[in-house]
């Protein structure tokens, strides 16, 4: 197999790697050449290279992408981190955030986050006029009245390079106060920018008074109000709301949800449950995308001056206090599960691109394309792997970021958040 552009030779070639290429069907040991910042060239033995970069031993796939990320850094407080500690320095490409800008706050990302960052940051904007601040710990700032849906669009359709989505909530704590009401507003939102919902399952506030919702009941009417293209997030929660009802098994809306052409998205973060994931993959639902969900209050960074002293994710679970993560954690999460390599790769690449709109823009390494590309590694060796139940297993292999490319521009994967 070889497959080239025609030019007589490369600005550098990737050696002795197996390539996986799910948008390509590709799988096998292979070079993989970039010139002028474009993949050039894919095959056995290829040369003229002015540069060769040993790969040996290693995985190389399209540069990968982490669907839920929060890294509005600082205006978020202590919710956003830093863009790249999460994306290059921890081997992804690129960044999706998850509802840190909103209608009001875009410029101030685009300017300050998204130009600056050497990973590529798009953003699903906040439905909330004040966007992601301190991952919402202000449960007042979240009503109907915090939503401008005409405002909302309007941001979106300025800002169609980079906004690939809407974000919002659907969840007991704000279903207790307001119903389903800004889930309607959001849908508003979408059906006027012409953009999917990602939508939070699980808990994120308390209930208010003595309202506590049957999350049971309610799933039904959230996915009655979803069409195809939307997305709904954390399926492997532990807490009320999620895919597992309280009989312990899959919600029967979930299949019609997936019928209707609904995505799935892990969302990773403080809500993974080893049993709830059992469960739903058990039940034969394997999420469409993994997204990370690191943020400020499940990892390892200094909280900055003046944020809340508690949080309702500060609690004992896999990110609590100084432990590291990155989402080839999570990836090694799925693996320890029995869910195969050549099936989870896609969901961090080929699948994600999908979701956004960008299919074959992104997640691929097409001939032509953007030189976007991860380079991993399998270590051997028992590791110790927990879920936020405090739930562990021992895996014998984890999935280790080795570095990336960004438009050709190599980056190693140092992040101070990856595991050790």
């Amino acid at each position: 197999m070889s497959e080239h552009n025609g030019t007589d030779g490369y600005d550098f070639v990737l050696k002795g790697a197996r390539v996986i290429d799910p948008y390509n069907k590709i799988d096998g040991m292979l070079d993989l050449a970039v010139s002028n910042n474009k993949i050039a060239g894919i095959g056995e033995n290829l040369g003229g290279a002015k540069e060769i970069h040993d790969v040996t031993g290693k995985i190389v796939v399209p540069g990968m992408i982490d669907t839920h990320a929060h890294v509005f850094e600082y205006v978020s407080g202590r919710f956003g981190l830093n863009p790249d500690m999460v994306g290059v320095q921890s081997g992804v490409v690129t960044l999706i955030d998850q509802g840190g800008p909103s209608c009001m706050t875009f410029p101030g990302f685009r300017k300050f986050i998204v130009e600056p960052a050497q990973s590529r940051v798009l953003a699903f904007l906040s439905i909330y006029t004040v966007g992601g601040l301190e991952g919402h710990y202000y449960p007042y700032l979240y009503g109907p009245g915090g939503i401008d849906v005409e405002g909302c669009a309007r941001a979106a359709l300025a800002n169609k390079d980079l906004v690939k989505g809407l974000k919002a909530h659907a969840e007991g704590g704000g279903i207790s106060r307001w119903g389903l009401e800004t889930l309607k507003l959001a849908k508003d939102a979408g059906k006027a920018s012409e953009l999917p919902i990602y939508v939070h399952l699980g808990e994120l506030w308390p209930p208010e008074g003595e309202i506590n919702p049957d999350m049971d009941d309610y799933l039904p009417e959230i996915v009655n109000l979803l069409e195809e293209g939307d997305i709904l997030a954390h399926p492997f929660t532990r807490h009320p709301g999620g895919f597992v009802n309280k009989n312990g098994e899959v919600h029967p809306i979930i299949w019609e949800a997936l019928n209707k052409g609904v995505l799935i998205d892990i969302g990773h973060g403080s809500h993974f449950s080893f049993d709830m994931a059992e469960k739903v993959i058990n039940a034969g639902i394997l999420p469409h995308t993994l997204g990370a969900d690191m943020h400020g209050y499940n990892t390892s960074v200094p909280k900055p001056q003046g944020s809340p002293d508690e949080h309702p994710d500060d609690e004992m679970h896999l990110f609590a206090g100084d432990t590291r993560f990155s989402l080839c954690s999570a990836m090694t999460e799925l693996m320890s599960m029995g869910v195969s390599l050549e099936k989870i790769i896609p969901m961090v690449t080929s699948n994600c691109s999908k979701m956004l709109g960008m299919n074959g823009d992104l997640g691929t390494l097409s001939i032509g394309s953007s030189a976007d590309i991860s380079v991993l590694e399998i270590v051997k060796g028992k590791h110790k792997i927990a879920d936020n139940s405090g739930v562990s297993v021992t895996v014998e292999e984890r999935i280790k970021p080795d570095s990336c490319y960004v438009a050709g521009q190599h980056h190693v994967a140092n992040s101070p958040l990856l595991p050790i």
